[in-house]
């Protein structure tokens, strides 16, 4: 059948068909048809079947004519049948129309009951670039799906400097519903914090929704008003949910004020509050905070989540006797509390360690440097120039099947980073890795040479050989490689003229 024969038949069930078969001439006929069948399509959307209506707004979207689409699409997406309406306003999104109507139409489906069409409504906005019905859709803030709320979310940022936008926002975040609420005072621009003060210093301990609360207290932490701070830690003594104590010790322990002392101290014990708890006493410092951490490290009925808080914070206060609190942590059970540890040693690392503490570090951590690939990095920070790690490390790189591991042992016999009486002999472990299969590898192993040949001012043994093989890596798919293979080319001309 011909194209012009399909047309005629669609153009006749429009006419005669039984309801389904209506709707599908008016599907079929927007795919097939011409401008000269939009006016066809028109008087399809007026069918008194829903089905039919349906068929008509997807026809139009179809056909691709945006006249007849602005004209009737509109009405379709203020439809009683939910289906006609999000067909309706996925046609109009299709021929991406932008009259006042379709707006209109775009902000009333911000309040529909489907959540499809809310979801098409706001993406209709936002490719429109206006807001639409700016009530509805600050509301939509608090919808329960995440799809939704997000979408919204994006708009209202992206709009916020709009005066009717700014003030709903405004409003919302001071009389809103809660979920809404809470994201409106999430979003609430600082210069609004001020004419709202009152009300947020008395939401902060009388507003039945922890989840207001909290957000109230976010908005509170950003204001330096004494007043506002001292509403945040008599907020936190009255405070009984784990999950706002939390959030309260996070957002305050950068103050370092000794008001946490008393209300870290309680909620040590809490398997919610106490991470956050031990990380505000780190924050603190001296005598006391200090002493409640050395008990919660000693202490082997402790939460594996507040150890591991515990162990960084103790690190980052460096106590004299952090490095042998630390160390045995590394070998605990659970991974939190290595993670944990190894952070508090990395707090150490930036001031350096004692004489006496450099090998016990290394031992420890070499031999545990494999346990989380994803924490190389950082065990490497802490290893960075601890001769005392190379020897382990020289057995290591050749075992580990961790490709990250490799790349972070051999950075770390880089002698760029620490030498020792074997150094001269490391080209070698560079040189067999510059094959390897992974990029961070070979880049680690170019840097390698690169840096050896500049720190031993001497050329290497086989130069010829080891020079083919990081010209060969001018070719590699990464160009972080290929800079490090010319670096290390450039060593061996210089070397070569010296």
């Amino acid at each position: 059948m011909t194209t012009e024969h399909q047309i005629a038949f669609f153009l006749r069930e429009l006419e005669t068909g039984d309801t389904w078969r209506r709707a599908a001439a008016a599907k079929g006929l927007g795919k097939l048809g011409d401008t000269e069948h939009a006016a066809v399509l028109v008087r399809a959307a007026a069918d008194p079947a829903p089905e039919v209506r349906e068929g008509a707004a997807v026809g139009l979207g179809r056909l691709g004519v945006v006249a007849a689409g602005a004209k009737t699409l509109p009405a379709l997406m203020d439809d009683d049948d939910p289906w006609v309406r999000r067909k309706a306003s996925l046609a109009s999104l299709r021929l991406g129309l932008r009259d006042r109507e379709v707006v209109d139409a775009y902000g009333r489906l911000l309040s529909d009951p489907d959540h499809h069409l809310r979801i098409n409504a706001l993406e209709g906005l936002r490719e429109l670039g206006v807001p639409g019905d700016v009530p509805a859709l600050v509301r939509l803030l608090g919808d329960p799906a995440h799809g939704i709320w997000g979408l919204a979310w994006h708009i209202v940022h992206e709009r916020e400097k709009d005066p009717d936008v700014e003030a709903e926002l405004v409003r919302t975040a001071q009389w809103g519903e809660e979920a809404a609420r809470v994201r409106a005072l999430w979003m609430l621009p600082d210069q609004h914090v001020d004419r709202l003060l009152l009300s947020l210093l008395r939401d902060l301990t009388d507003d039945p929704s922890a989840e207001v609360r909290s957000a109230v207290a976010f908005r509170l932490t950003r204001v330096d008003r004494p007043e506002a701070q001292d509403a945040l830690f008599a907020a936190l003594e009255a405070e009984p949910a784990p999950e706002m104590v939390s959030r309260l010790l996070f957002w305050l322990r950068r103050s370092g004020d000794e008001r946490l002392l008393g209300p870290a101290s309680r909620w040590l014990s809490d398997e919610r509050a106490g991470p956050q708890a031990a990380g505000a006493l780190g924050a603190v410092g001296g005598k006391a905070a200090t002493k409640l951490l050395r008990a919660v490290l000693t202490d082997p009925t402790t939460a594996a989540s507040t150890l591991a808080a515990a162990a960084t914070a103790y690190g980052e206060v460096g106590r004299w006797d952090a490095v042998w609190l630390l160390l045995p942590l590394l070998e605990h059970p659970a991974s939190e509390v290595y993670e944990g540890a190894l952070r508090g040693l990395d707090a150490m690392a930036s001031t350096g360690f004692r004489p006496w503490e450099r090998a016990a570090v290394a031992r420890a951590l070499v031999a545990r440097l494999g346990v989380d690939p994803a924490l190389a990095g950082v065990a490497a920070r802490v290893l960075k120039g601890l001769v005392e790690a190379l020897p382990g490390l020289r057995e290591l790189v050749d075992r580990t099947t961790s490709a990250y591991v490799r790349a972070e042992v051999l950075s770390l016999l880089d002698p760029h980073n620490a030498t020792d009486a074997d150094t001269p002999h490391d080209l070698p472990l560079f040189v067999r890795h510059l094959d390897d299969e992974h990029a961070w590898v070979r880049q680690a192993a170019a840097e390698g040479v690169a840096h050896w040949v500049e720190e031993g001012g001497t050329l290497p043994p086989g130069q010829e050989r080891l020079r083919e093989r990081l010209t060969a890596l001018d070719l590699d798919p990464f160009d972080y490689v290929r800079e490090a293979a010319a670096k290390a080319l450039r060593a061996l001309d210089e070397g070569r003229i010296n």
